[in-house]
């Protein structure tokens, strides 16, 4: 069974690999999928930049591949043969933000959304949070891949 991990990923943080990487290891094809949030400003990265750290951190992982869509989710699912979403969940907030998505998903095109429950150690880091932590001088590290750590302190070295 294929399934996508939607997200903007501005940067992917642990917790979004440790969802990837437990979403690799329950189907057999799993694409991070790079999403516009109309509801963020312009991030931090641009898409390409967002899908080439994403490359990096799951590099280890022979099932997962990345791509880009700007449209309806479900359109992507019904063109790629796809038939499972996979998000994870920090808290209850994010559980009522994303059951009507997953329901009208569902409606859509009969998509199943599969809802992982982040490990604790990361269930309060967002990209929104590091990246406020980083534009400050914080460490992001063990927040963030390594590679993606650097990106960051570029990113806001070079501002």
């Amino acid at each position: 069974m294929k399934a996508i991990c939607p997200g903007s990923f501005d940067p992917i943080t642990l917790g979004h690999l440790d969802i990837i990487t437990r979403a690799a290891a329950q189907f057999s094809e799993v694409t991070v999928l790079v999403t516009a949030n109309p509801n963020k400003n312009t991030g931090l990265f641009s898409v390409p930049e967002r899908m080439e750290l994403i490359r990096e951190a799951t590099g280890h992982l022979s099932n997962v591949n990345v791509d880009t869509w700007g449209s309806l989710l479900v359109d992507y699912t019904t063109a790629h043969g796809i038939n499972a979403l996979v998000k994870g969940l920090r808290s209850s907030l994010d559980y009522e933000y994303e059951l009507p998505m997953a329901q009208m998903n569902r409606r859509l095109s009969g998509v199943d959304t599969f809802f992982l429950l982040t490990d604790e150690k990361y269930g309060y880091v967002s990209s929104t949070l590091c990246k406020e932590v980083a534009r400050y001088g914080g460490d992001v590290s063990g927040l963030l891949p390594e590679a993606v750590v650097a990106a960051v302190r570029d990113k806001y070295a070079a501002r």
